[in-house]
């Protein structure tokens, strides 16, 4: 029969017994003193008694075996992969940038302290020695970087200033005359990178016709073109000034092979001799005299061996040379102005929209040409500049009356 009433002496025992077996519970010892295991843990509490921690786990546990260490690494090596597809996703914002390589660089620059440089660097594929030199010239790539924004400002506005004309050679000599020291290459990759580029040549049109029925004049060129001297050698010709509708303006010009200058031009709705002339009177009025010096034109019926620009030539004192038929190397100079003009002046365009508009433009390159324009066989000077370092030492020009 359970008892109902316990002494305190059992009590305090049953208590006792409980500490001293550590492996037990309170199940199993209430079942030993044969009282209920609810009442045993009452006065277990009631005592405020305890048992040594750790005791329970000196219970021997099975060993681990071959399958639970293979699910420890495999735990480990999802980890990782996960780790590295969530640094591979932040990486992705880093690669759409233009330089791929400099942006790994940044990424591991941004994200070295929670990862660490090996391991980034093992995941993006890329050396750590070549990490710890870009960061450490990080100073001198900032330097070389604000340079080269300074230098694309000013390119910028030397490319505007040529209407978005000029070139590598030409925008790299200006630089220069401004005192910049810098060399072609640069400008070319600041260019390139800018988006900018000079205009390209285009395929001209033929304004040449030759008269057959006019007399024939020795060629006192010879593709011998280089002058040693201004205001000894000319080339001549037409090109023609495409206006919308289909119809066109056409311009004459002079040029000096010495210079490249510009020295006559006229501009008018037809190719009649008129306009050939009205060129040469333009050359005359720039040079004061052209007496001695030999005008160079191909076979067209405008100027080549028309019997009334041969009269001008004469009047003026200029000895006339027409080129070989069929032969545009014989004039190449001013097929090459003639072309430039162009590609310069309309600038994509096929056609002015009006007379006005194109006299206009035409007006202001012409003038530009002479003043500005520079010309690599010159030392990228511009035609007058030219002039006026040769002057020095030669008196062939006479002053302009």
């Amino acid at each position: 029969m359970v008892m109902k009433h316990y002494p305190p002496e059992f009590k305090a025992d049953a208590v006792a017994l409980y500490e001293s077996r550590p492996g037990a519970t309170i199940r199993s010892v209430a079942a030993d003193l044969g009282v209920n295991p609810e009442t045993l843990r009452n006065w277990v509490r009631a005592a405020g008694a305890s048992r040594p921690r750790g005791r329970r786990a000196e219970v021997p546990a099975d060993p681990p075996t071959l399958l639970d260490a293979e699910n420890a690494a495999l735990r480990k090596k999802v980890r990782g992969l996960e780790e590295e597809r969530e640094i591979l996703r932040k990486a992705a914002k880093y690669f759409g940038r233009a330089d791929v390589l400099v942006n790994r660089f940044q990424f591991v620059a941004d994200h070295q302290r929670r990862h660490g440089v090996k391991r980034l660097c093992t995941i993006l594929g890329i050396a750590r020695s070549s990490f710890y030199y870009w960061r450490r010239t990080a100073a001198d790539r900032a330097a070389r970087q604000a340079a080269d924004a300074r230098l694309t400002a000013r390119i910028r506005t030397v490319h505007r200033e040529s209407d978005g004309t000029y070139g590598v050679p030409r925008i790299t000599a200006e630089l220069r005359d401004e005192g910049e020291r810098v060399n072609h290459k640069r400008v070319a990759r600041v260019m390139r990178q800018a988006g900018l580029a000079g205009l390209r040549l285009r395929r001209r049109h033929r304004t040449t016709v030759a008269d057959p029925a006019a007399a024939k004049a020795p060629d006192l060129i010879g593709r011998d073109f280089p002058a040693s001297e201004p205001n000894t050698k000319y080339v001549g010709d037409i090109t023609y000034l495409p206006l919308d509708g289909g119809k066109f303006l056409y311009l004459a010009t002079v040029i000096d092979l010495a210079s490249r200058r510009l020295a006559g031009w006229a501009v008018a709705d037809h190719m009649r001799t008129d306009l050939v002339i009205d060129a040469l009177a333009a050359a005359e009025r720039t040079r004061g005299s052209l007496a001695g010096s030999v005008m160079h034109t191909d076979h067209g019926a405008q100027g080549g061996f028309n019997r009334a620009f041969a009269d001008a030539c004469r009047q003026a004192g200029v000895r006339q040379s027409i080129s070989a038929i069929g032969s545009s190397a014989d004039n190449a100079l001013a097929e090459s102005f003639n072309a430039t003009f162009k590609r310069e002046t309309l600038q994509g365009r096929r056609s002015w929209s009006s007379e006005r508009e194109a006299r206009l433009d035409a007006f202001r390159w012409l003038h530009r040409y002479n003043t500005r324009s520079r010309h690599s066989r010159l030392g990228h000077r511009s035609p007058i500049a030219y002039e006026t370092a040769s002057r020095a030492t030669s008196t062939t020009l006479t002053p302009a009356a």
